[in-house]
C-alpha cells in the first residue's frame, strides 16, 4: 500500500511541477497581465499545454483509505459507459457536515459565480434554548429531479434533462424569465443581473476570467450569456466529462459529499442511497430528487 501511495503522489508531484511551468512561462510572456486580452491568451495557452498532461491513474482502492479515491473509480468506470446508461447522483451525511461550508467557496471560484449566485449554500438552522442550543446544517445543491417541474414551466426549452439524469440550461436559448426559479420546490435556481464584486467601477482582472459550465466558455461580458440567464449547479459537468469529481465533493472537510453513478451497483454513492437512514427533501412533491442525505 505505500508503494502505491509513493507512486500515486510522485505522479501528483510531476503533474504541479508541469503546471508550475506553465505558469512561469505564461508570467515571463506578460499573459498574466490584467486586461481581457492577457487573461484569455493565458488561457488558451493553459489550455495547450493541458492536453499535454495525462490524467495520471487511480489507484486501487484500499479499506481504510480515503473514499475519494473509491469515488473516482467509480467516476472513471461510468464515464465508460454510454451517457444514457448513467445516473449521476449525490449523497451527503448530515452527521458529517460541519457547516464550514467550503463546498459553497469551492463552488464560486470553479463556477466563477458572481454575487447573487449561487450553487451550494449550506443553510443553517439553530435548535434548542439556551443554553442548551444547537445548530445544524444541510448543504443544498440542485437536487437534478428525475421529474424536474422547471422543465415543464420554461416556455422557450431552455431547461432540458440529459440523459444522465442533470438537468442542464441552455443559456443561449434562455430569455431570462425565470419562471423555472419561481417552479422549483427547492429554491435551486437564482438569476444573473450582471453584477461584479468589485463596486469600484472597474471590473477586476480576476472577474473577467471565463467559466466553463457545460463544455463552454462563458466571460460575461456586456449584456451576453450568462448574464441575464437563471443559473444552477451541474454538479459541475465540466469537471465530469474530464474525469473530476465535483468540486463539492473533493472541497468537504469533513468527507460528508459523496458523488457517483446510481444506476451502478458497484458504486459507493449507490450504496449510501440505499442505506435504510437516507432520505430526500420534499418526496411529496413528486419529483424524485438524485440527492440523499443520512441522518
Amino acid at each position: 500500500m505505500e508503494n502505491r501511495r509513493d507512486r500515486f503522489s510522485e505522479e501528483r508531484r510531476d503533474l504541479l511541477g508541469k503546471a508550475l511551468t506553465v505558469t512561469l512561462a505564461g508570467l515571463a510572456a506578460g499573459t498574466l497581465a490584467i486586461g481581457n486580452d492577457r487573461v484569455e491568451a493565458a488561457e488558451e495557452a493553459a489550455a495547450g499545454e493541458k492536453s499535454l498532461v495525462p490524467i495520471p491513474d487511480v489507484p486501487v482502492p484500499v479499506a481504510g483509505e480515503s473514499q475519494i479515491i473509491r469515488m473516482m473509480q467509480d467516476l472513471r468506470r461510468a464515464l465508460g459507459k454510454p451517457i444514457e446508461q448513467r445516473r449521476w447522483g449525490m449523497v451527503i451525511d448530515l452527521r458529517k457536515c460541519v457547516g464550514c461550508q467550503a463546498c459553497t467557496i469551492a463552488c464560486i471560484a470553479e463556477n466563477k459565480l458572481p454575487p447573487g449566485v449561487v450553487y451550494r449554500p449550506v443553510i443553517t438552522e439553530e435548535k434548542g434554548q439556551f443554553p442548551h442550543v444547537s445548530k445544524s446544517f444541510l448543504p443544498r445543491p440542485c437536487m437534478q429531479c428525475e421529474e424536474p417541474p422547471c422543465v415543464d414551466v420554461c416556455p422557450v426549452g431552455a431547461t432540458a434533462k440529459r440523459p444522465d439524469g442533470i438537468v442542464a440550461i441552455d443559456y443561449e436559448a434562455c430569455i431570462g424569465c425565470r419562471y423555472c426559479i419561481t417552479a422549483c420546490p427547492y429554491g435551486a435556481r437564482t438569476f444573473d443581473f450582471g453584477e461584479f464584486y468589485d463596486e469600484g467601477g472597474e471590473v477586476a482582472a480576476y472577474e473577467q476570467v471565463a467559466s466553463h459550465e457545460y463544455g463552454k466558455r462563458w466571460s460575461r461580458e456586456g449584456d451576453g450569456s450568462p448574464i441575464g440567464n437563471a443559473r444552477k449547479c451541474t454538479f459541475c459537468l465540466h469537471r465530469l466529462e474530464q474525469g473530476d469529481l465535483p468540486t463539492c465533493v473533493v472541497s468537504c472537510q469533513g468527507r460528508a459529499t459523496f458523488f457517483g453513478d446510481l444506476n451502478d451497483p458497484e458504486s459507493l454513492v449507490h450504496e449510501l442511497a440505499g442505506k435504510a437512514n437516507a432520505t430526500r427533501l420534499k418526496e411529496s412533491a413528486g419529483t424524485k430528487p438524485v440527492v440523499y442525505y443520512l441522518q
